[in-house]
């Protein structure tokens, strides 16, 4: 546990996974003094309180009163909803950070609402798994897993100095941290996280238009690889959703360059280039070694799968 409070208040908006594991995690660890959680849906708060996440207010007024960081867990499409009902409600120096997984678009959307005695830093925490709801949280979600914020042109001492703590905060939940420009943050995230969740649910997708005609033996037979495909298919299709036409243009780009690869194996294999096909192979084999390395999956047999991961 950390010996520093890094929030003597944390509202917590949208308690979903993500936002179930920062309560979680900021209780843990000592990061956070009260913790306030506020979802639109009664039905999500009351299961936050059945869990003991923190204290759950009623409004989204209720639960930034008076907090001194607020972190947006909604999904990325409702952001600016949720900035502009909690808006009237900030208090003087107040932090507002989101978890979006797409950084432009949120913080066009975001930034009109936040008043000139708060500070917005846009945030985002590469982590999670296929889990949703107040139940899917645990603490351990950000150990070793890398948080993206992605400061503002602000030249006020008051803005850096919240960089600085968010910093912190990210790193007292057990995270680290690299600052990002929010272009190359959507650039980078399309590629590593949002065309590879693409291509899953439409993989299963067209699996299951198979299904009907093989009569279920796609899925009574499901070998590894399409088995993990099936679990990243299973995200929640709200925020995906979001994610695509938020990032579209990032993921519009990245989509062209693989469908032109894609054809290029498509070639290889109609006419028995081995050669393109085995070196192809080969590197997306040394990146997998390199995402070992860097500590963001481990090597055991059968991808980890005993672990919680991604």
């Amino acid at each position: 546990m950390t010996s520093t409070i890094i929030s003597e208040r944390l509202a917590i908006i949208g308690i979903g996974l993500i936002g179930s594991s920062i309560a979680l995690a900021a209780k843990a660890k000592g990061v956070a003094g009260t913790v306030v959680l506020y979802d639109a849906d009664p039905d999500v708060r009351r299961r936050a309180g059945l869990r003991g996440l923190g204290l759950v207010a009623d409004t989204i007024t209720e639960a930034v009163t008076g907090a001194d960081i607020v972190v947006l867990c909604t999904p990325s499409g409702a952001m600016g909803a949720a900035a502009a009902a909690l808006s009237s409600a900030l208090a003087n120096g107040a932090i507002v950070t989101d978890v979006g997984s797409v950084k432009a678009q949120v913080i066009e959307s975001v930034l009109p609402h936040i008043a000139d005695h708060a500070v917005f830093v846009p945030g985002h925490p590469i982590a999670g798994t296929e889990q949703s709801g107040p139940e899917a949280g645990f603490p351990e979600l950000f150990n070793d897993r890398w948080t993206i914020l992605c400061p503002l042109e602000d030249e006020r001492p008051a803005y850096g100095a919240a960089v600085s703590r968010l910093i912190a905060f990210w790193e007292g939940l057990g995270a680290r941290v690299e600052c990002m420009d929010a272009k190359r943050h959507d650039l980078v995230l399309a590629i590593t996280s949002h065309i590879p969740h693409l291509i899953a649910f439409q993989t299963v997708a067209t699996a299951s238009d198979l299904e009907t005609v093989t009569e279920s033996e796609v899925v009574k037979y499901s070998a590894g690889g399409f088995r993990d495909f099936t679990r990243i298919a299973a995200s929640d299709p709200t925020m995906w959703r979001d994610v695509f036409l938020m990032n579209r243009e990032a993921v519009l780009d990245v989509l062209g360059r693989f469908s032109e690869d894609l054809t290029a194996l498509r070639r290889a294999i109609r006419w028995g280039d081995g050669d393109v096909l085995f070196k192809t192979f080969e590197r997306a084999r040394h990146i997998r070694r390199e995402v070992i390395e860097a500590g963001q999956d481990i090597s055991a047999p059968n991808f980890g799968r005993n672990q919680r991961e991604d």
